[in-house]
């Protein structure tokens, strides 16, 4: 499958990487169920094509998966989304951190102080420690203050599904999560042995500096057989985009296999968290219980970690830092997935990706 009826997407995309902010590039687009799009560009590794089937990273594209885990645990009556923190991880302890819940995980209105927790040269057990220990930034009730977290309080969602129900992180998305969903090739800190038989298939990323692309370690094993609920998802596009028809078919994944209810998914993608200033992202930015949702309404050529110009009120998704973004769109029956092996600077990415978004919705003459 090629992207051969979004020419001006691909321009950019070529152009794009011509300009040095990607060596490779994913991409993946359906419409109401059908494939318009399944395609790779340029390079996945020096002299390794990008293609459909290469595995690539998907940073923090991937936090709603594990959104998605922790809702499956409330729908099964095992967790509260107002259940405080401390219910479940005692070590999170503390009267100053008593009020903290699930719900506040999830919509990034916690204020912990960013610390270094050592992944991935520590194990997960230390970096748990590590978060329960981290100090609270002063003058921050919890739900009233708003600051996106990268991964502190997304390592405390994974424990929390861990203790639930019995079973490591890595382990309990694969079987509830990526399977039904049809996502074969997806993974969480995959096994040593899925890592050496993938081998090149492995997408390599690259950080723009001084106007060079510089090789990074993360696609060595080190950080592929390594879990962060928040930041280490891998695997082809289209899969993350099997993950997003999954959310707009109600729920269901291939063969109508439930992953979620239906009321689930409308409570995951309403906006929770609204009209906040984010004091990370510097931005007002509206979300749902781990999904961004379409916050044009702030300013649509400023927005960060946006879906276009041209999406859908109702659209909602995740970015990865500097590098990938996946999203459905209710209302244009659309899912959109595309994901540079670049991390091209924050100024570029962003360009970078509302042009490519707009370009879709324009190639498909859907910018009326």
């Amino acid at each position: 499958m090629t992207a051969s009826s979004l020419p001006e997407t691909v321009r950019i995309i070529e152009e794009t990487t011509e300009q040095g902010l990607q060596r490779g590039f994913q991409l993946y687009v359906s419409q109401y169920g059908e494939i318009v799009a399944d395609a790779g560009f340029g390079e996945a590794r020096p002299g390794i094509p990008m293609t459909s089937d290469s595995i690539t990273l998907w940073l923090s594209a991937g936090k709603p998966v594990t959104a998605v885990a922790i809702l499956q645990l409330w729908e099964s009556g095992r967790l509260g989304l107002d259940d405080p923190v401390q219910q479940h991880i005692p070590e999170f302890a503390g009267e100053e951190r008593a009020e903290i819940t699930i719900r506040h995980l999830l919509t990034h209105t916690v204020g912990i102080k960013q610390i270094a927790h050592g992944w991935p040269q520590v194990n997960w057990e230390t970096i748990i420690e590590r978060i329960c220990d981290a100090p609270l930034l002063e003058e921050w009730p919890p739900g009233k203050r708003a600051a996106y977290q990268p991964s502190l309080t997304w390592f405390l969602l994974g424990e929390i599904i861990q203790r639930i129900t019995g079973r490591n992180f890595s382990d309990y998305i694969g079987q509830q999560v990526f399977l039904p969903c049809g996502m074969e090739d997806s993974w969480n800190g995959m096994p040593q042995e899925v890592f050496d038989g993938y081998g090149d298939r492995i997408s390599m990323m690259y950080q723009r500096e001084r106007n060079e692309l510089k090789t990074l370690d993360w696609h060595e094993g080190g950080r592929c057989t390594a879990p962060s609920p928040g930041s280490n998802c891998r695997g082809p596009a289209r899969e993350l985009g099997r993950f997003y028809e999954m959310l707009l078919h109600g729920g269901k994944g291939p063969d109508d296999i439930n992953v979620l209810k239906s009321t689930t998914v409308e409570l995951m993608t309403r906006r929770v968290r609204e009209n906040l200033f984010d004091e990370t992202l510097q931005f007002l930015v509206d979300f749902g219980l781990g999904v961004i949702i379409n916050s044009n309404r702030y300013g649509a050529d400023k927005v960060p970690y946006g879906f276009g110009p041209y999406a859908g009120d109702h659209a909602f998704g995740h970015g990865g830092s500097q590098s990938s973004i996946g999203f459905a769109d209710p209302d244009n029956g659309l899912v959109i997935v595309a994901i540079a092996n670049g991390m091209a600077g924050e100024p570029k990415h962003q360009r970078r990706a509302r042009a490519i978004n707009a370009a879709i919705y324009e190639d498909l003459g859907l910018h009326g």
